[in-house]
Formats: structure tokens, sequence, C-alpha cells
């Protein structure tokens, strides 16, 4: 713009709209409070004037802020990224939007923390509410945010999070379906890879368990220790058949992990499934690859990004603290465990 041309102001918006100032402003904060008929006069006012909010100095400025604050766990979780992009575009279609961070820097050491500052620049810029999206390494420093931002966390539990609301994909159900499907093709010999990196890890593999006790199977559970990460898989695939060569499959807590056990699977000269079968979860785009063909959960991440969005979009909408909802999994099956 040319500096001797005056800005417009949300004053010549209002005005050009026939419409108050504050009214102006609520369309840009909290456009679900206003019809879409007013909306639409703004917004055209606003066209024509030139006319952009400064989004910072009005979410200070206000009660609640006008932004949503998204904190990513783990930016590398293809899951992750399929529940954010659902996030924004229910948001956008309501005229509200969000601004995203990781959540979690690794340390020099490799050890992984929730990263503090972030945290509180969401609570210093005044966001509406706040986005939690996987699991981050401390809890108390969300606990720790003013009371008046309502927290979210979309796949992943809120067990250490009592303030919070919670929206994730049932790991009893996933995990049965897994084990039914295996043993269904002859499987007894079934490993679990998981259980470390937090609650929803534990949750898997202790579902595995249960799954494998209702076959009879009990005296075959093995939960070989792994986290979310390809690496991780890959190490704990190979201590499993370096140290338990009658294992026919790999149940894994991911698809990443899934993606290790295949890369030692192939190292070994094992052919995927004949010799031993793997299978991932979250369903992510990585399993639906031709080349890969990995039988993997489908944790209707879309779905669960529609709910959160639904929470996050209306102050009315977001239920109880401490409440979870599960949405039901199902299995994709491919040629990881098919043939």
């Amino acid at each position: 713009m040319d500096e001797g041309v005056k800005r417009a102001t949300m004053a010549d918006v209002a005005e050009a709209a026939s419409v108050s100032k504050a009214l102006v402003s609520l369309v840009y904060r909290q456009p679900e409070k206003v019809s879409p008929e007013r909306r639409a006069r703004v917004h055209a006012a606003a066209e024509r004037l030139g006319f952009r909010p400064n989004w910072v100095a009005s979410s200070l400025s206000a009660y609640r802020g006008s932004f949503i604050g998204i904190l990513v766990s783990n930016l590398h979780n293809p899951l992750f990224a399929t529940i954010v992009d659902t996030v924004r575009t229910e948001l956008d279609a309501v005229g509200r939007y969000g601004l995203m961070s990781s959540a979690v820097i690794q340390d020099r050491d490799g050890t992984y923390r929730t990263d503090r500052r972030i945290v509180q620049a969401f609570e210093d810029l005044n966001a509406s509410a706040l986005l939690v999206v996987g699991v981050t390494p401390d809890l108390a420093d969300l606990q720790r945010l003013r009371p008046g931002i309502p927290i979210v966390v979309a796949a992943a539990s809120i067990e250490e999070l009592p303030r919070a609301v919670s929206v994730r994909s049932d790991s009893e159900i996933g995990m049965r379906a897994v084990v039914d499907h295996l043993v269904s093709l002859g499987h007894q010999r079934i490993v679990h890879l998981g259980g470390q990196g937090g609650p929803a890890s534990r949750r898997r593999a202790e579902a595995y368990a249960r799954a494998m006790a209702e076959h009879g199977l009990a005296d075959h559970v093995h939960v070989e220790p792994a986290e979310f990460d390809e690496a991780s898989g890959r190490a704990a695939a190979e201590r499993v058949l370096s140290a338990r060569p009658g294992s026919t499959a790999l149940v894994c807590v991911n698809d990443l992990v899934a993606l290790g056990a295949m890369s030692e699977a192939a190292e070994r000269g094992l052919r995927v499934p004949e010799d031993v079968a793997i299978t991932g979860y979250d369903n992510t785009f990585l399993a639906g690859i031709a080349a890969v063909g990995l039988t993997s959960v489908d944790t209707e991440a879309q779905e669960i990004g529609r709910v959160a969005a639904s929470w996050l979009a209306s102050d009315e909408a977001l239920p109880a603290p401490g409440t979870e909802v599960l949405i039901p999994p199902r299995l994709v099956v491919r040629r990881s465990t098919a043939g």
C-alpha cells in the first residue's frame, strides 16, 4: 500500500457496511456469533476498502482471542497431519483459523520435551482455545495454562490433563480386529512391537494382550519395546527375529514402526507375509503405497479432526472437562498379511 494512503480501519468498515464497530470486531473474533448475511456485508466492505485486521492486536485486546492455537506433538507423523488438515478446513468453513507449531523439541542428547516457550506464547497471544494433537511429554505445562483457555486433545488420552476434552480412536476395538485377523490366517506366535512412548502405546499393548488371551494365546503374548518411529520399529524387529525366530506375525503400534519392521525383515531375506506377517496402525498414506501394501488399522483421522473442530468452533459445543469420545476404527487388509 502507498505510504501516503491512509489504511482503512475497523470504523471505516463499520460505516461502509452500515453496522457497528463492535459487530465488525465480532465478525473477525467470533464469526459464528454473526449471521451469514451480516458477515458477508462486513467482508464485502472490508474487501472494497482493502481492510485487513491485525489479528495479534485484536487477539491481545479481546477478552478471548480470535485464533486457535494448534500444538502438534510430532510433525513427522502423517496421522497428525491429516487431523490438522481436517481441523483447519472445518474451522475455515465457519470463519475461524488456527496458528500451528510443534509442541515438542528435541534436546541435543536426543530426548524430547514439551516446548514451554511455544505453550506460553499461545497463552500470551490470548488464544481462544488450544488443540493438542498427539501426546506431549509433560502435560503439566498445559495444566498450568490459565483456566479460561479450553483445551481439546486429539488422538491422545487426557488421563494426566483432566481439564481437557479428548477425541481419539478406540484402541481396544482396533487391536482386537488385528489379532482376530491374524488368528483367522492361522497365526499364533504373534508379537507386538510397542508399549513405549505414552498412554496410547500402553493401551494398544494391553489391548493386544487381552485379544490374544481371548483366543487362548496368553502363553504367546510378548510385547517388544518400541516407540513410534521407524528406527525403533526396526530395532525391535531385529531383537524379535533374533531371539524369537518362531514368531510368524509382528503387530506394530503404528505404521512407522511397521515400516521399520518390514525393512528389517527384508534385510534378513524374509518374505512378507509368507515368512512373517506385519501389521501397522493408523492407516496413514504410507500404508496404502503400492510398494508397501501394509495391513493397518484406520483410526478415522478425518472424523477425529471433524469432532475436534466442532468443539473448537463453538463454546456451546465444548463438552464438560474430562470428556473422552472414542471413535471406532476399522481394519484395512493389504498384502502384508493377506499375500
